[in-house]
C-alpha cells in the first residue's frame, strides 16, 4: 500500500503568489490541495524534497498536511488567462506534489503563537531540519501554519540541497553539521536535543527510509529537466537512502552543532539589552 495517494487535478482555483515557485490551490478528485508544480523554477527536485521531508516528518510524529501525488493532465488550466500560469501548467503535465489545503489556517508568528509550540514539537522539528539541511525555517520565513491551534509544517523544497550536486557528495559532506540551524525559528524553544536524538534516529530505520523513497514516483526521479543523473529510478532511490542512512548513523554531528547553536542563542537571550549588538 502506498504511503501517498494519487489524485487528478480538476480545477485551478488560485495561485499563491507569496511562494517563489508559484504553487496554487487546486481542486482534485480527492479534495482541495495546495499543489507544487514540477514546471516551476526549482524543478522536480524541489518536489522530491517536499515529499521526502514531509514523510520523514510524519514518521517523527510532526503535523504535516496530507501529502498526495497530483496528476496534471494536458487539458488542465488551458482556460487560465495568465500566460505565466499557462506556461507553468504546460511544463507540469504528469505527477506533481500536493499538500491538503487547511481551510482557515494562518501563517505562524512565534511572538503570537509561542504558547502553541510544545518543547517536544520544537525539539523534534529542529532535529529534523538539521538532518535534512533545511534552511527555510527562520523567523523571517518559518514555513509553519497554525491550524486548529496547532503548528503544521509546510514548504520543504529547499531541503536536501545535497541532491543538487550528487557527484560531489562524499562521506565527509554527507555527515557534515548544518550551521544554518542557528537561524531556526524554534531553536530557542527546544528542550533536550540529546535526549530526543536517539529516539528520532530509531524511528528512521532502514525499512522506514526505504518505504519513504519507494513513495517517490519515477516520473520525478527521472524528470528529463533534471539531467537524468541516474540510469534508473531505483538507482536514484538508493542514492537518497544511502545519504539519509549516513546522516542518521552515529555520531550525528548535526545534533552536536544544533546543541552548540542553541547554547549560543540562549546566551544571547540572557545578556542584558544594553550589552546586545
Amino acid at each position: 500500500m502506498s504511503l501517498v495517494p494519487t489524485f487528478t487535478a480538476m480545477r485551478y482555483v488560485q495561485p499563491l503568489r507569496e511562494g517563489g515557485s508559484l504553487p496554487a490551490v487546486v481542486d482534485t478528485d480527492g479534495g482541495r490541495f495546495v499543489v507544487k508544480f514540477r514546471g516551476a523554477g526549482q524543478g522536480a527536485k524541489a518536489l522530491i524534497s517536499e515529499l521526502i521531508v514531509g514523510l520523514l516528518a510524519r514518521e517523527l510524529g510532526l503535523a504535516m498536511p496530507e501529502l498526495a501525488l497530483i496528476q496534471v493532465p494536458p487539458p488542465f488550466g488551458r482556460s487560465e488567462p495568465d500566460p505565466e500560469i499557462q506556461d507553468l501548467l504546460r511544463a507540469s503535465h504528469g505527477v506533481n506534489i500536493g499538500l491538503r489545503y487547511l481551510d482557515g489556517a494562518f501563517n505562524f508568528e512565534l511572538s503570537a503563537a509561542r504558547e502553541l509550540v510544545s518543547p517536544a514539537f520544537a525539539t523534534r522539528l529542529v532535529w529534523l531540519d538539521a538532518l535534512v539541511t533545511n534552511p527555510d525555517r527562520t523567523h523571517k520565513n518559518p514555513n509553519l501554519l497554525v491550524w486548529e491551534r496547532q503548528p503544521w509544517l509546510i514548504d520543504h523544497g529547499a531541503a536536501l540541497y545535497a541532491h543538487h550536486d550528487w557527484p560531489n557528495v562524499d562521506e565527509a559532506r554527507t555527515r557534515s553539521p548544518f550551521p544554518l540551524i542557528r537561524d531556526h525559528v524554534l531553536l530557542g524553544e527546544t528542550d533536550d536535543l540529546e535526549a530526543v536524538d536517539a529516539e528520532c534516529a530509531a524511528l528512521l530505520s532502514d525499512d522506514a527510509l526505504a518505504n519513504i523513497l519507494h513513495a517517490v514516483p519515477e516520473g520525478l526521479l527521472m524528470d528529463p529537466a533534471g539531467g537524468r543523473e541516474f540510469a534508473s529510478a531505483e538507482m536514484a532511490r538508493e542514492r537518497y537512502i544511502r545519504y539519509l542512512r549516513e546522516r542518521v548513523r552515529e555520531p550525528r554531528v548535526f545534533v552536536s552543532s544544533a546543541v552548540a547553536a542553541r547554547a549560543h542563542v540562549r546566551a544571547g537571550e540572557q545578556r542584558p539589552l544594553s550589552a546586545r549588538r
